[in-house]
Parts: C-alpha cells; structure tokens; sequence
C-alpha cells in the first residue's frame, strides 16, 4: 500500500512537473521599426514594390492587424506610449520630440513594460534608440543643458561617467543604444548606463538621404553600421541569455529614419531609391533574427511583434517612389508629423506559433499602448490604478481574429499636439490643419487647434478627402464630448480619475471651453 502511495505521489508530481512546462512563459521580442510607413510592407499594401520577403513569411505564420495605431505620429511620444500604456500627451511632452541631451520622459514612479515583465522574473533587454530621454553627467552640475542642436548644448556632458534614469532605471537588466534619433547627437553608445567610448571627434553629413545633424561622435559610433550593430547585439543577447527564464527584448530600430543608409551590398537592390534599399536591408536583417529563433528551439513559445513608430518621412522622397509606383503611406492620407491616417496607422505583425493561427488578419482598432494590458493578462497580473491608464488587453484577438478588444475608442496626437479621436467608422480632428507637416500645414503657435474640425468616415473615405463635420454636428459633438471625457479623466480605462503632467497653458486643449 506504501509504495503504491509513492507511485502516485511520482506521478502527481511528474504531472504538476509537466503542466508548469505546458505553461511556460513566452519569450516576447518587439521589433519597432522608425519611420516606415503603413505601405513599406507587402503585406499591407498590394501594391507595393518593395519586396520585404522575409516580412511577408513571418505576416504569413502569424496575425496581421490593419487598423493598427501608434498614439502619436513622431518618435519620442510614441515609444513612451508603447512602454507605458499611457497616451502620450497626459506627460509632460505636449508636442514634438525629444532630442538628444533631453532629460528623461518617464516619469520616476511610472512602471513600464519591462517592469511589468521582471515582476514575472524576465530577463529584460533594451538594444536600439531609446529616444525618451536620461541623464547625462554634467562636468558643471549647476549648467542645464541647451536644446540640443547646437555646439554649447554638449560641452558640459562628462562621457566618462554613467548616464542616469535612462533604459536600466527602467526596468531593463541590459541595455545598449544611444540618446536620440541617428541623427541627433551625441553619437555615442550607452551599454549598461556607461559610455562605451568617449567622443574624439565632430561628424556631420549633408547629403540628401544620408544626413545628420554636427556633433561629438565617438570612434565606435560608424552610422552606416549601426543598424547592422543592433542586430548583431540582439542575436547575441538570445544567445547567451538564461535559458532557464524568459525574455523580453525590446530592439527599437533608428531605422529606415535619417540617415539613410542602406549598406554596400544593399545599394540600388530595390530599384526605387536608398530608403527602399534601406527597408530591403532592414527586411534581412529581420529574417536572419526570424531564422535565430527557429536554430535555438524557441521560435514556437516566442512571441515576435513587428511594428513602426510613426509613418513613413517625406525624407523618403515620396514623389520620386511614386513615379516608381510605390507609396509608403498606401491609400492613406499624409505621413509622419500628421494627424492623418497616413502619420498614425502603422503595419502590425504578431507572430506565436502556440497561440496565434498562420495567416491571421484582423480589422479591430488597436494601438500599441495596448502590449502592456496584453502582456499582464498573457502572465496573470493585475495592474495597479495608476498603471497603464489607456491599455487595453488584445489578447483574444490572438485566439480568434475576428475577435473585439475592450477598447471602443482611440486618441491619437500629431507634431503639435493636434487630437484626433476615432470610435467606430468615425474620426474626429480637432483643428482644421494636418496638425503635422503636409498641407494644409498649422500655424507655429497652435492658436488655431480648435478652431475648427475635420470629421472622416473611415470605412467610406479610408483617404480622409470629405469632411463630414458641417453636416454631422451630431457625430461631431459626440466625438468631441467623449474626447473632452478622456482628457479630463486622465484615463481611458475604467478607475479613478487620474492626473495628466504639464497642464498650465496647453493650448492643445483650449477648444475645451469654447
């Protein structure tokens, strides 16, 4: 009788053994790729002739999301949004970007992705373009920096010692990138908050794709190498990772962005211009970390999200790929800075062969604030009531692609800080203006947002060509009010009400009362 009671305790405990491996964690990788356009990959647009076939594979062994949005159409609030849950604008950035000497975004008590996959003991790892601001070392602490783009504003950085409140400080046990965009200086690399080298010399460049702006750089720093380099690190950090946990790699390319830089090899392959090389180099590169995960035995468990920040630049030469028969923001209306669909819509891929069916499309509006409620429904966390305001979980969408999030509305930003809102067909602008950097283009001093509105209905008018508003106050004012709603609630979410950052004098918002 004993030993048959250590039978079944063999037993009872193989079988525990084997459902904790059955629910093993997924390895999760985001891909955010900078600057490229809804249009760029092939399978988003049908049209397209830049053939991104190793995107095209990966789309087919997993779930495409069409109506995909980032919460603000430039770099710096968007990543903020990605890692947060939060819409951009409830920080202290109410319009444009950061540069490279700003100091940080996040705020110091706010939890971030990474955070949230420690909590479950990941390995977590930043490799790319942080571009959300630290803090450097001051050789004069009592001298703030300037803004960034002139020669003073990077005299009082110390580059020998550790940065601080930047990508290690939030949430990630590795680190390895640099401050800004590719071409905002300084040009050095961080790994770990230290600098790897410090500057020796002064770079610029002026061409007309391959430009950036006149700084300190150091030897290490080559910009053509650079995207080639994060690849290569972030092979290696899968490699040599622990591999009895997972983790999450989030490699957030400065890339198809300027400078444009497509390597030797890659020149003249697309037969449209050097971004289209460039998307072409980038589409290897993604292939060749696809192929990594079949090799380590872990492609089946691990979840790979591809994305952009932003639509794609005019820096890309939009009428020179147009004669070409290519158009980097597909049917859609603009490109980045703007409050169009053409800034905001962005290709989202989603590939977890344990989850997710191959050759998956949804049409459900999501946006890329919503990885973070996704992520802590996917690991069994509750969020706390100042975590993730504007998240919303996408999970069942990858059970069952025709699925709905909980998510009935979106708020989106331009260069501005122009809102728009969509909720079912329609979308709302709040200024008559791109808000952005096409035509019409708004005044400098955003006295006009609000002034007047622009109203799209989507499904009929996917370009955005026929304003609605002066025939459909109804939907107009209903937008409006919803909107109105989730600006003064400091949420999106269902909770108490919380604060948005910066609110004196944003002017983003003076068509509240009229």
């Amino acid at each position: 009788m004993k030993f048959l009671k250590y039978i079944f305790l063999i037993i009872l405990v193989f079988c525990i053994g084997c459902e904790k491996a059955e629910k093993q964690d997924p390895n999760v990788i985001i891909i955010l790729l900078d600057d490229l356009g809804y249009g760029d990959f092939q399978t988003f647009n049908p049209n397209g002739k830049i053939n991104t076939s190793n995107i095209n594979k990966i789309s087919n062994d997993g779930l495409i999301l069409t109506n995909a949005h980032v919460t603000s159409s430039v770099c710096t609030p968007s990543r903020y949004s990605l890692l947060t849950g939060r819409y951009n604008w409830r920080s202290k950035l109410k319009n444009g970007v950061l540069t490279g000497v700003s100091g940080p975004l996040i705020e110091k008590d706010r939890s971030t992705l990474a955070d949230l996959f420690k909590k479950n003991d990941y390995q977590t790892g930043f490799i790319g373009k942080w571009h959300l601001g630290w803090n450097w070392g001051k050789i004069d602490k009592n001298i703030d920096f300037g803004s960034g783009w002139n020669k003073i504003d990077f005299e009082n950085i110390d580059f020998s010692i550790p940065i601080e409140n930047g990508p290690n400080s939030n949430g990630f046990d590795y680190s390895f990138g640099f401050s800004g965009s590719l071409d905002m200086a300084p040009y050095v690399y961080v790994e770990n908050s230290y600098p790897t080298m410090i500057p020796t010399k002064i770079t610029v460049d002026k061409g007309e794709y391959t430009w950036w702006r006149e700084g300190p750089t150091s030897d290490d720093f080559i910009h053509k190498e650079t995207t080639p380099l994060l690849f290569d690190k972030s092979i290696n950090y899968i490699k040599s990772r622990d591999k009895k946990k997972p983790f999450f790699l989030y490699l957030a390319l400065p890339s198809p962005h300027t400078p444009i830089l497509p390597t030797r090899q890659w020149i003249n392959k697309s037969g449209l211009n050097p971004y289209a090389d460039f998307v072409l180099q980038i589409d290897s590169l993604i292939g060749r970390l696809n192929s990594l995960l079949i090799e380590e035995n872990i492609e089946e468990n691990t979840i790979l999200i591809i994305s952009s920040d932003n639509g794609c630049s005019p820096e890309a030469n939009f009428k020179l790929l147009g004669e070409k028969g290519h158009d980097p923001s597909y049917i859609f209306r603009g490109h980045k800075a703007d409050i169009f669909e053409g800034g905001t819509r962005v290709p989202l891929i989603i590939k977890w062969p344990n989850k997710i069916q191959k050759k998956s499309i949804s049409n459900t509006l999501v946006s890329l604030a919503d990885f973070y409620s996704t992520f802590a429904e996917i690991l069994g966390l509750n969020l706390d009531e100042n975590e993730a305001e504007d998240s919303f979980s996408i999970l069942p969408i990858f059970e069952k692609s025709n699925s709905l999030s909980s998510r009935n509305s979106l708020v989106t930003s331009s260069l501005n800080g122009t809102f728009a809102i969509q909720k079912n067909e329609f979308k709302l602008i709040t200024s008559a203006d791109s808000g952005g950097w096409s035509q019409p283009v708004p005044r400098n001093n955003n006295e006009n947002i609000g002034a007047d509105f622009q109203l799209y209905n989507l499904e009929l008018d996917p370009g955005e060509k026929n304003n609605l508003h002066s025939k459909n106050n109804i939907i107009s004012n209903e937008l409006k009010n919803e909107l109105k709603k989730i600006i003064i609630s400091g949420r999106s979410t269902v909770g108490k009400k919380s604060k948005n950052e910066n609110i004196d004098n944003w002017k983003q918002i003076n068509w509240i009362n009229k």
